[in-house]
């Protein structure tokens, strides 16, 4: 509770104003000007805070969604169509839970990450091996689709920044687009690391030199809603590559620890994260209400 200005809050004393609304006067009075506040519900951003904490478990988080639905669906038997369709209905009531939530929750927020991962990298999936849709078209389509987004979400909110996720049509905007990215992904990943032929090794190297190249543009004065989605989009594949290197067979230029020990010590390690974050948020909340 004690950053709520940092997610376009401030309380001043008892009252709590949106600097949005209103302004002061040289006496310090605050008046009330004619814009609207984002929510009548008052809820705060939905989105963590950006930090490496953050980098880190959504690296793990794409990781995870390549390697644990090659698991579920090869490893132990489920096959494809039973996991997609458990996949699915496990990401809507997890999305659910997110959307009914008024403040960011660690471990609801992350959990549907994941699970969007995984759904998203077998949308893909679905498009490459069901339905032979080449990979350039796949990476294409999804480029595509998630322009359309942001652009009908900057032309009805005026912004794409994560740090006023405040309301359910901005969150299920920010969620859309989030999918999407995992699915653009998994596409840009397999076009680079197979169609290309990359391999595993290059592929996680030229994700990682580009995601170090936005992140240099950013520390350099670019734009830090730009730099964020770019840097956000190409995690997916560094961690699908990252996932592929240290899953396959050694025969195929992998590290050949298989997915299921992959899956469950990159998941440990996002339970222990965000743990730590759901632990010192609610020690905050417990701090703010004593006060």
């Amino acid at each position: 509770m004690g950053k709520l200005a940092a997610y376009g809050w401030a309380k001043v004393r008892h009252k709590k104003l949106h600097p949005l609304t209103h302004t002061k006067t040289k006496r310090g009075e605050p008046i009330v000007n004619q814009l609207p506040t984002p929510s009548s519900q008052h809820w705060l951003n939905k989105v963590p805070e950006i930090t490496i904490s953050f980098w880190i478990i959504k690296i793990m988080s794409t990781t995870v969604g390549e390697t644990g639905a090659d698991f579920l669906a090869v490893n132990a038997g489920f096959g494809q169509g039973i996991t997609r369709t458990v996949m699915a209905a496990l990401l809507a009531a997890a999305l659910f839970i997110q959307l009914r939530t008024r403040r960011y929750t660690p471990w609801i927020y992350w959990l549907t990450v994941v699970l969007v991962s995984v759904v998203g990298t077998q949308i893909t999936d679905l498009l490459t091996d069901k339905l032979g849709v080449s990979l350039y078209v796949s990476t294409a389509i999804f480029a595509t689709v998630l322009a359309i987004i942001f652009a009908v979400w900057y032309a009805v909110e005026r912004s794409l920044s994560i740090h006023q996720i405040v309301t359910r049509r901005r969150e299920l905007f920010y969620w859309s687009a989030i999918l999407c990215t995992f699915a653009l992904g998994t596409a840009a990943g397999d076009l680079a690391t197979e169609a290309l032929a990359l391999g595993f090794t290059w592929g996680a190297l030229a994700f990682g030199a580009l995601i170090a190249a936005t992140y240099a543009a950013w520390r350099l004065g670019g734009n830090a809603v730009l730099t964020f989605w770019i840097g956000y989009i190409l995690t997916r594949p560094f961690g699908a590559a990252l996932g592929d290197l240290l899953t396959q067979a050694k025969t195929y230029g992998g590290l050949g620890m298989g997915a299921m020990w992959t899956s469950a010590l990159f998941l440990t390690v996002i339970v222990l994260l965000v743990a730590v974050a759901q632990f010192g948020m609610n020690s905050s909340a417990k701090s703010s209400a004593i006060q």
